[in-house]
């Protein structure tokens, strides 16, 4: 397959997704193969909160139309132009162990794969087993070359000479370990954090709401750590954060909620809240779901030199360009191809794997 034929054929997933959207999923006329995968499809996500409880409906279109807006020729080709794609001749098999937090978590790491002309070995999560493989056949037929390139395994992985595998802290270190003699990329936890400064217009702390939400606050890229100057009021934030209510009605979410609160109570610690969301100060980054951490700052300097110096634990910082690199207020859960996790180049990784 020439680098033009695969671009194509993830252009063509990207038409097929662009369909699917919450109360308004509707056929195209110019998109290949709807009388064989548009209804399935559909069926599929309507049927992905029972077999993953946080997939809800919601969040399942959301990821869709990330990655239907995604995979344009426009944006495909922006991100490969960064690269000497006819660098690479022989073809890896890649073993891919994928994290199953949010929807289509691992999409990323697969195209990578594929765009650069290798084999993709996948293990899926427990918790995800169901969407990448339906892409996996959509891609597979618009171009039947793909069918020798994807391959999905249950048991051991065997037969590859690379990695890239996303998990915990504990199970990155048995990642380690096992894939010691391949060459590989093995992701940890990350967390996400917003610099306010009280200036914030509510509709700035309301995008906020959507970096903090948006998934349950089960990705890395949601923000769950706050730093905030000493004389900081949370009253406009608690206001913002009103828009997102109805989280609470989600089973799911409302048991964890209900759970950590008791636990933090239990323990004595002081904390915020408005029934749906609780404040806690705490010096660490990865805060329970339903609670947001916060600490204060003196200065923007210094608290620029700590990010620095927890770069390792950190995947995005939100703030109004209070650092270099930060994002916008509610864009963190709209990541561009060029956008990689952990800020570990994967293409450059895939073309010079030996």
């Amino acid at each position: 397959m020439t680098l033009e034929t695969k671009k194509s054929v993830f252009v063509e997933l990207g038409k097929f997704l662009s369909q699917f959207s919450e109360g308004a999923s509707a056929q195209k006329s110019d998109v290949l193969y709807n009388d064989i995968f548009f209804d399935d499809f559909n069926n599929l996500i309507h049927l992905s909160q029972s077999h993953n409880g946080w997939y809800t409906p919601e969040q399942v279109y959301f990821s869709i139309q990330s990655w239907a807006e995604a995979l344009t020729t426009e944006n495909i080709d922006k991100w490969l132009s960064a690269y000497k794609m006819d660098q690479k001749s022989d073809v890896k098999t890649v073993a891919l162990i994928l994290a199953g937090n949010i929807p289509l978590v691992g999409f990323h790491d697969f195209l990578s794969v594929l765009i650069t002309g290798n084999k993709a070995l996948i293990k899926t999560s427990s918790n995800d087993q169901h969407l990448l493989p339906f892409l996996a056949k959509y891609l597979i037929a618009v171009d039947e070359n793909l069918k020798d390139r994807i391959t999905f395994v249950e048991g051991k992985l065997e037969n590859f000479d690379a990695v890239i595998a996303t998990g915990s802290n504990n199970t990155a270190r048995y990642f380690e370990y096992y894939f010691k003699d391949k060459p590989s990329i093995i992701r940890k936890n990350r967390n996400s954090a917003a610099i306010l400064t009280g200036k914030e217009t509510t509709e700035e702390l309301e995008a906020l709401g959507e970096d903090i939400f948006r998934y349950f606050g089960l990705g890395c890229r949601n923000v769950s750590k706050l730093f905030i100057p000493k004389d900081y009021s949370f009253d406009t934030f608690f206001q913002a954060m009103f828009k997102y209510q109805d989280v609470i009605h989600y089973e799911k979410y409302a048991n964890n909620y209900d759970y950590n609160k008791a636990v933090f109570l239990m323990s004595n610690f002081k904390l915020l809240d408005n029934g749906f969301l609780t404040l806690k100060e705490d010096s660490s980054y990865a805060s329970p779901i339903s609670s947001i951490f916060y600490e204060y700052y003196e200065s923007v300097e210094e608290l620029k030199k700590r990010l620095q110096d927890d770069t390792d634990q950190i995947q995005c910082i939100v703030s109004n360009n209070l650092t270099a690199d930060s994002i916008a207020f509610g864009e963190t859960q709209k990541p561009q191809l060029w956008d990689y996790a952990d800020n570990v180049d994967t293409i450059t990784f895939l073309l010079t794997t030996k």
